[in-house]
């Protein structure tokens, strides 16, 4: 799975999760335990989506107010 935000500055508590279980591997066992159980995905965009609305960062002209 190819995480969107590698490159890219967070922008929630989702985003900084999924850096992190990207870079450890945890994404791909994820994605392969749902497809063995017959799933289309692992669900984890949905969570990031959702953990990005509900804990976002400040932006950068929010940090300057």
């Amino acid at each position: 799975m190819k995480n969107k935000t590698d490159d890219k500055e967070s922008k929630g508590l989702g985003d900084t999760i999924a850096k992190l279980t990207h870079f450890t591997g945890i994404d791909k066992i994820a994605e392969t335990v749902a497809k063995a159980a017959g799933h289309e995905d692992c669900g984890c965009n949905r969570r990031r989506e959702k953990l990005n609305e509900m804990f976002p960062y400040k932006t950068k002209e929010e940090k300057e107010d």
